[in-house]
């Protein structure tokens, strides 16, 4: 191996340790995952090109990080911002609901907990990456003008101090301070549903059983046990729609009806956005076994489940996720196993 070549596959391997956690940066940034991703190879190779000039007056990781908050702030010039349904239209009772999709780019869209979370040793800086990925934190960042939103990321999710931040943004200390003072108290006005989800890393036992009852309910396809899981102004939504259903006789309603044909599905567990959630698969009348509808994402408090949130574009989803895309029915799999 010739010195070029193993100070390339060097600076490869340095760049890639810190792709996580830039992942997880331009998710919060940006609220799509796709983009994210696209952002941080972007980020990647303009390190890599510019490197000669990378001078060492910061580290690696501090210099990524302005690269990265440069190709978002680039991103973002568009005004594109990412919303959830209730962000968008009124709760619609059952009796009015109607399915009307809206394109992909308006969506909030869910992430894998492996994309964008980086293993951590610190419990407190493990619980706090978590949060700030959740579905209701992330609309929330939505709200704020692009520098505002970096400057709170950088300041109270990755604790970087006021002036590395200000260094990072070119601009003053108290620019940074003014501009965090803001962005709090815009996020303070704007609370967001799915806000109070109380999630345990790891789950504890109580939420792990109310999981398990909500598997049974849903496969079971059991109303009733479901309407016990689920809070009095628990909130479902199903992007690309922009229908968002409130409580649990209008879930279930819709449930039995527009949504009759999930009944015997399946539930493979998974984490998304720092809570439980579900890969949805139900019966395939023409293959057999099960095809992709939903990637679920839960928020549960106080026992109960307060969010349920389908998204289902399963073509984008799945893959993203490393999910199967047909499962076989359990007889054929006992069959094939035997």
């Amino acid at each position: 191996m010739t010195n070029d070549t193993a100070t390339t596959t060097g600076l490869d391997a340095r760049l890639e340790a810190h792709r996580v956690e830039l992942t997880g940066y331009c998710y919060r940034m940006l609220g799509s995952s796709f983009e994210a991703e696209d952002a941080v190879q972007d980020t990647m190779v303009r390190a890599w090109r510019s490197f000669e000039k990378f001078e060492g007056r910061s580290s690696l990781r501090s210099w990524l990080y302005r690269i990265a908050t440069n190709v978002c702030l680039d991103m973002l010039t568009a005004g594109n911002k990412r919303a959830r349904p209730m962000d968008l239209t009124e709760s619609t009772p059952l009796a009015r609901a109607a399915l009307s999709p809206r394109p992909d780019h308006t969506w909030l869209e869910p992430v894998p907990d492996s994309r964008v979370l980086p293993a951590v040793e610190d419990p407190a800086e493990a619980a706090v990456a978590k949060e700030s990925v959740r579905l209701a934190f992330m609309a929330a960042l939505q709200q704020l003008p692009p520098r505002q939103r970096a400057v709170l990321l950088l300041r109270e999710v990755l604790a970087w101090r006021a002036s590395e931040v200000a260094e990072l943004l070119e601009t003053s200390v108290a620019s940074v301070n003014s501009a965090l003072q803001r962005a709090r108290a815009t996020l303070a006005e704007r609370r967001q549903p799915g806000a109070d989800a109380s999630v345990s890393d790891p789950l504890d036992e109580e939420q792990q059983k109310l999981l398990e009852r909500y598997v049974a309910a849903f496969e079971g396809y059991d109303m009733a046990a479901l309407t016990a899981l689920l809070h009095e102004d628990a909130i479902m939504t199903m992007p690309p729609f922009d229908l968002w259903l409130t409580g649990s006789a209008d879930i279930t309603g819709f449930m039995t009806t527009l949504g009759a044909s999930c009944a015997d599905s399946r539930l493979l567990p998974l984490q998304a956005n720092g809570l439980p959630g579900f890969a949805h698969y139900k019966p395939d009348p023409e293959a057999g076994g099960f095809t992709p509808w939903a990637v679920q994402v839960l928020e549960i408090s106080d026992g109960r489940i307060t969010g349920f949130h389908c998204f289902l574009d399963t073509g984008r989803w799945f893959p993203l996720f490393g999910l199967p895309l047909h499962l076989e029915a359990e007889a054929d799999q006992v069959e094939q196993g035997a």
